[in-house]
């Protein structure tokens, strides 16, 4: 019985040890050859079996790594939780004595440290589902029972690699050759791909969870600047289900569209559609408003976008958003320098939906555009517009009045802000929370004690390279009493 067991166990390890050993020196700090296997089939005695397992020592370990992942509680019912996961293997040798020729010294090894054997499946399922990618690798290198139990499919809706010198294309792989096992050339429990930071990720990786991964609903590729714009078409093409893409630091990616295959494929009726709400293409340096556009066109379900510092958009830009997609709720265009009031103008156009809004270092906006959005997004909650010197206490008293819901407002750098301006904020927006005013040279403790006379909900106040006085920060300190100040005056304390 033993015997079959252990033949079991060899076969099903043997789908990643052929490709295993290529990737094995993929994430150490110094590149060296992959170790050989520590024995094979050949020359062991034949009460010996070998054993090929992802190892987790292969892979660079995230600190915030986590993965959705059902667990399982005692009564067999399941309970959403999180774990890790990852994907690099090597090739591992496990002996395992035939039953019979060791029993005793099996038995007594039992007795003092197998006492975890006497938990139930279910629990253990619980508790790898709370495991992060590589201690749940090392749990499936601990025995045949640990190994089918850490590869069950309801702990991989998730896959986290992590690490620049990880072989990002061949980890991929093999953990996918390894989840399609059980349905053949697809895995269809995997929902989330996290690759942040592997710089070795490049097209072929994508094509392969393009390819195996259908129910696909998050992509995080941040950072991987080697991607393409032939890689993202391919994966939004073939994953129907995905909803959030972050591409921020790929610089080579200027659109997302279907391929042209795809295209030809769907009905008229379903048009040229991706179903992505969420898209982060912050540092993504090479688009333009045309690739925008296709964008806005393509996703007209998005609800959270992200261009920071993507340099080359203009307000042209900005009308095709408004224009293909109302519903968007956050909007940030921070350092896009060339967007001014006219861009402003066209966001003003999504009206009711904008809840955060950023505009940070846009040197061009002034009170004209900060009036559009005054004028119809009243629902803002959040709004950036830190180093937007054009801005005076005349856009504040529009902001004041039109957005009496706002929660955060960063004016740091605005050097005509003054007392004037926040005194009229106090007075419409009161329940505030959180203010910064860093580097505001003409804010003085009158306008700070207007604020925490009126905004007593206030929670954090950044007053940094102001003029303040100690005694407007104390008074500030006794009205606002859950107030956490960020001040640069050395006779506040």
């Amino acid at each position: 019985m033993g015997a079959n067991n252990g033949k079991q166990y060899g076969s099903e390890g043997k789908g990643s040890s052929s490709i295993s050993s290529d990737i094995s020196s993929s994430t150490d700090h110094t590149p060296t050859k992959a170790p050989k296997n520590v024995a094979t089939t050949e020359g062991l005695d034949s009460s010996t079996r070998t054993l090929s397992t992802p190892s987790p020592g292969l892979i660079l370990p995230s600190k915030s790594s986590s993965l959705s992942s059902p667990a399982l509680s005692s009564n067999g019912h399941e309970t959403h939780s999180s774990s890790s996961s990852s994907a690099p293997a090597e090739t591992v040798a496990v002996v395992h004595s035939q039953p019979g020729t060791h029993t005793r010294t099996r038995q007594s090894k039992t007795h003092h440290h197998a006492l975890v054997d006497l938990l139930p499946d279910l629990t253990l399922l619980q508790v790898f589902s709370h495991l992060p990618t590589n201690q749940l690798c090392r749990c499936a290198r601990v025995c045949r029972r640990w190994y089918n139990l850490a590869w069950d499919p309801r702990l991989w809706s998730t896959v986290r690699l992590t690490g620049e010198l990880l072989h990002a294309d061949r980890a991929i792989r093999v953990l996918t050759h390894r989840l399609c096992q059980d349905t053949p050339n697809v895995c269809l429990t995997l929902e989330t791909v996290v690759v942040n930071g592997c710089k070795r990720l490049t097209d072929r990786g994508l094509h392969v969870v393009a390819q195996c991964c259908p129910e696909l609903r998050r992509l995080e590729v941040a950072g991987c600047y080697n991607i393409s714009n032939d890689a993202v078409f391919e994966v939004v093409s073939r994953c129907p289900s995905l909803e959030h893409l972050n591409l921020s630091g790929c610089s080579k990616v200027t659109c997302i569209s279907l391929t042209q295959e795809a295209s030809l494929q769907l009905s008229p009726l379903h048009g040229q559609q991706i179903s992505i709400h969420y898209l982060d293409m912050t540092d993504c340096f090479s688009l333009e408003d045309e690739g925008l556009r296709t964008i806005a066109s393509h996703c007209p379900r998005l609800t959270h976008l992200y261009l920071r510092r993507c340099i080359r958009l203009t307000d042209e830009a900005l009308r095709h958003l408004a224009l293909h997609c109302p519903s968007i709720k956050e909007l940030s265009l921070s350092d896009c320098r060339l967007v001014g009031d006219f861009g402003l103008r066209e966001v003003a156009r999504l009206e009711g939906c904008l809840r955060y809004l950023s505009v940070a270092h846009c040197t061009r906006i002034t009170d004209v555009g900060m009036r559009y959005v005054a004028r119809y997004c009243p629902r803002l909650r959040y709004l950036n517009a830190r180093g937007c010197e054009g801005l005076t206490d005349h856009g504040m008293s529009h902001l004041a009045r039109s957005c009496p819901k706002l929660k955060s407002l960063d004016v740091g750098k605005c050097p005509l802000v003054s007392d004037s301006g926040l005194e009229q904020l106090a007075m419409y927006c009161q329940g505030l929370r959180r203010m910064s005013l860093r580097a505001c040279e003409s804010v003085t403790g009158r306008g700070l004690k207007a604020l925490a006379a009126n905004c007593c909900e206030l929670q954090l106040l950044n007053v940094q390279d102001c003029e303040v006085s100690p005694d407007a920060l104390r008074f500030v300190r006794r009205h606002c009493r859950r107030c956490v100040i960020e001040h640069t005056n050395p006779g506040f304390y």
